[in-house]
């Protein structure tokens, strides 16, 4: 067991800080940032970090516990409640939250909570699943790069992608030492 995972069992009681829940508990580091401390993570029940990371998957049954884990004191715990309710459109309980202006701007990181616009740019991998800037993919085709002298090969993990903002075909990363525009059909989003 990690040193972040035992303070998040101590922190938490050993049950997951959404549901309650005391079986198969991961940590779930809260996006944008991807470095593993108690001030930026939360103990959960996995099937509902799973849910997190596949926004398609979500069931709303599994997140009777937000009307809770929205009042806790620990900063990582209301944040992730914040986007939960906003994904579920649960507008009674987020006008009952307050998050001081930083916070507001940390739960929003994820685009979570922002009004519904078709004309808005979604990136998605080769499997549907949406991806943000920061995540990691692995690509799933090799692939001839222009311009360079190498062909980035299948299974190459890209990570810290950045978004193209006005193309969802395309994603950027560093394969290689080198920055290159990827298709987002060949890349598959590694958890």
């Amino acid at each position: 067991m990690s040193v972040i995972e035992r303070k998040l069992k101590d922190r938490s009681g050993s049950v997951c800080e959404i549901s309650g829940t005391e079986h198969d508990l991961v940590v779930y580091v809260l996006p944008p940032t991807n470095e593993r401390t108690v001030e930026n993570s939360v103990l959960l029940a996995k099937h509902l970090k799973d849910q997190i990371e596949n926004p398609e998957t979500t069931d709303e049954k599994d997140w009777r516990g937000l009307s809770e884990s929205m009042w806790s004191e620990h900063l990582p715990v209301q944040i992730v409640s914040w986007r939960m309710l906003a994904r579920l459109k649960n507008t009674d309980l987020l006008d009952m939250m307050y998050l001081d202006e930083e916070a507001l701007e940390w739960a929003k990181a994820t685009g979570e909570g922002e009004e519904e616009d078709e004309n808005k740019i979604v990136h998605k991998d080769s499997n549907g699943v949406t991806l943000l800037d920061g995540d990691s993919v692995v690509l799933i085709k090799d692939l001839d790069v222009k311009g360079a002298t190498f062909t980035a090969k299948r299974g190459a993990a890209v990570h810290n992608i950045k978004l193209v903002w006005d193309d969802a075909n395309l994603i950027e990363g560093r394969v290689e030492n080198q920055n290159i525009y990827i298709l987002t059909q060949y890349v598959k989003k590694t958890k």
